[in-house]
């Protein structure tokens, strides 16, 4: 329990005071003794002990009574471990948000979202325990607003639900940036999140500098975590995986491929009708989802010959979260697909080529140009989707041109030197080469999405069968696409803006690798990677919400999406918008239709050491998190008044039988005068 004025409590010697005066009360008098009054109390013996036990609880009754007076102003709270950590007027209450799509799940009955749940949950909490300042941080663009009133959080366009992910730790670094900019005093950190993998990002390195930093804290710092970890078995996500016109000999059509995904344990085959919205022009087709996921491949929707340019939406019946139920997409005639090689080994060069060079089909042209590193600064970038690099990681001038390609959505894929590789690119470098063991050295690789992601028909690549007999280390901090026995990376990515960074340990020559000796998985490894870096070069876009480096949303025109966001919030919100002769289609990120939840212990584990505590909630209910009792402390005031009153009360039955004998006595007397 704890108290929203506990300075109050120091009150409670107070209900000391009844003791106090008995024990005053019973030194006023000097004791005399006196035969008669010795009598009496000799007679009055056999009672004294209900007399004495009256008189204690008389007594306790007092002190109880003071007590509970106390108690009761003081505010008492309830409420499991909130209403244990609450307690105290902070200086500052930070609210964190967590407003990606999965926080738009529906409760049970369709009775509110998530977020919604929490953010009434949290104005009815907050504004019990109070605060000097409500500071919400934004989830799209990592600021802190302000709020007049806390019921403000209910309507501000800062607390809308969102396409894009959260970021829990950038969005902690904020929070730890207001507090140092504000020099708060006593803080206390709400973050309401349904803790999604993808969204708390819980292998970053950045927990680490964050949670230091709130240590240092000197004023006190307490994190609470309202968490809605509830998953809803059956829900059914629905996605675009591409979308392309093609040349026909009656006209145009457009392939569409989509993926559906269901959340939870499959039962039995559903049919899900998928309605396509070309502008306009709506067609239904039925997908059978007999598993976790079913994919539709190249759809044929047919247009007109004319219509160059476009944009369409798929969605599916609504069901438990909304925010799944539709997908964007722009088309457009296939912009060229260009690649460069830069490479020191001839070997490794020439399979790179040819894999760049062969078009996936006759309407996709696909060039490739192999080039030194001394000629990296004639390479003319605008064109270019594809950077393939066998040498050592680009320094100096290079390395600026090759950040500032991949910084304009271009994709790199690296591959190891023979000879010494010292230096480092965004944060990676290589290390030594070693001989892998085995016949079978590929132990896994990340096949739901990236490069080696399985076909839109379902069927994984081939990578468990390449031959990779040697391969350098690799040092930095990446993401793993496939890994080698004993733990060490095949292929690797790293985190960016904007763009794609790969590095394969491996090169193609077939003294370290089969991956040219196979052939499949290089040339959609290779193909894939230009695809990604084409999507940048046509007048057409598909993006994942999130933060846009270098766009300008202000210009933007809203053709189509969900709800009314803020044209600050166009990046972070689904739909299609247009952007001078382009049309971007904005859609959630993959990661967000199969996210696990992280599991209690780990959340809790990236907050050790800090003043932490959690509540777990269920979308659609109601109330609030924490709960004053003052009443009942008054009401015990109040019984513990009325039950001193009644033992204080004289005995009347006791007056009656001692005024008998005195009425017996006069009676003979009576008598005697009559006669």
């Amino acid at each position: 329990m704890n108290f929203l004025q506990p300075a109050l409590l120091l009150a409670l010697p107070i209900a000391a005071l009844p003791i106090i005066i008995h024990l005053i009360n019973q030194r006023r008098y000097q004791t005399t003794r006196w035969a008669a009054m010795m009598f009496l109390l000799a007679a009055n013996k056999m009672s004294r002990g209900y007399a004495k036990l009256r008189q204690w609880l008389i007594l306790a009754l007092r002190v109880l009574a003071i007590a509970g007076l106390i108690f009761a102003i003081s505010r008492p709270l309830t409420g499991g471990w909130l209403g244990q950590a609450a307690g105290g007027k902070a200086d500052a209450t930070l609210i964190l948000l967590d407003r990606s799509p999965s926080m738009q799940q529906a409760g049970p009955g369709g009775e509110g979202s998530k977020l919604e749940t929490g953010r009434r949950r949290l104005v009815r909490t907050l504004k019990t325990v109070g605060s000097a300042r409500w500071v919400l941080i934004d989830g799209a663009g990592r600021k802190p607003v302000e709020l007049a009133d806390l019921d403000d959080l209910l309507t501000i366009s800062a607390a809308e639900p969102l396409s894009a992910p959260a970021d829990i730790p950038a969005m902690l670094q904020a929070a730890q940036d207001y507090i140092k900019a504000n020099k708060s005093g006593r803080t206390e950190v709400w973050i309401c999140s349904d803790a999604r993998a993808d969204d708390w990002s819980a292998d970053s390195g950045r927990w680490r500098a964050v949670r230091d930093a709130m240590l240092e804290h000197a004023g006190g710092l307490r994190v609470h975590l309202l968490g809605y970890p509830d998953l809803a078995p059956g829900n059914v996500a629905v996605r675009v995986v591409d979308a392309r016109r093609r040349e026909t000999n009656e006209g145009a059509e457009l392939l569409v491929s989509l993926k559906l995904t269901r959340e939870g344990k499959a039962d039995g085959v559903k049919v899900v009708p998928v309605q396509f919205d070309i502008e306009g022009a709506r067609s239904v087709v039925n997908v059978d989802l007999a598993g976790a996921t079913a994919d539709l491949k190249d759809h044929r929707i047919p247009i007109e010959r004319q219509k160059a340019k476009g944009w369409g939406k798929v969605s599916i019946p609504a069901d438990a979260n909304p925010a799944d139920d539709d997908a964007y997409f722009a088309f457009d005639r296939p912009a060229p697909r260009r690649a460069v090689v830069v490479a020191e080994d001839a070997q490794a060069a020439r399979p790179l080529e040819l894999a760049a060079s062969i078009a996936p089909e006759a309407s996709v042209k696909c060039s490739a140009e192999v080039v030194g590193v001394e000629g990296v600064a004639a390479v003319e970038w605008a064109d270019v989707s594809l950077l393939l690099w066998q040498a050592a990681l680009p320094e100096g001038d290079a390395a600026k041109r090759v950040k500032a390609f991949v910084d304009r959505g271009g994709v790199a894929l690296f591959f190891p030197p023979r000879g010494p590789a010292e230096g480092s690119f965004l944060g990676t470098r290589w290390t030594t080469w070693a001989e892998v063991p085995g016949e079978n050295p590929v132990i896994g690789w990340r096949g739901d999405q990236d490069l080696l992601a399985a076909t839109q028909a379902g069927a994984a690549l081939p990578v468990g069968g390449l031959q990779v007999r040697r391969a350098r280390g690799l040092a930095g901090e990446f993401t793993n696409l496939a890994t080698l026995k004993g733990g060490a990376p095949l292929l690797a990515r790293v985190a960016t803006d904007a763009g794609g960074v790969y590095l394969c340990t491996s090169t193609p020559a077939a003294s370290d690798s089969s991956l040219a000796g196979g052939g499949v998985v290089l040339y959609v490894m290779v193909q894939r990677a230009m695809a990604a870096g084409a999507q940048v070069l046509g007048s057409t876009r598909a993006l994942d919400a999130g933060p846009m480096p270098g766009a300008e949303p202000a210009r933007w025109k809203r053709l189509a999406g969900a709800g009314d966001p803020a044209s600050t919030d166009y990046p972070f919100s689904r739909g299609v918008y247009q952007s001078v002769d382009r049309l971007l289609a904005v859609n959630r990120p993959a990661a967000e239709d199969v996210a696990p939840v992280l599991a209690d212990d780990r959340v809790a584990g990236l907050f050790r050491g800090l003043d932490f505590s959690r509540v777990d909630d269920t979308a659609g209910g109601d109330g609030s998190l924490i709960n004053e009792i003052w009443r009942i402390f008054l009401v015990c005031m109040l019984v513990a008044m009325i039950a001193e009153a009644a033992l204080c009360l004289p005995k009347i039955m006791a007056r009656r039988a001692a005024s008998r004998p005195m009425a017996a006595m006069r009676q003979p007397e009576t008598a005697g005068a009559a006669r």
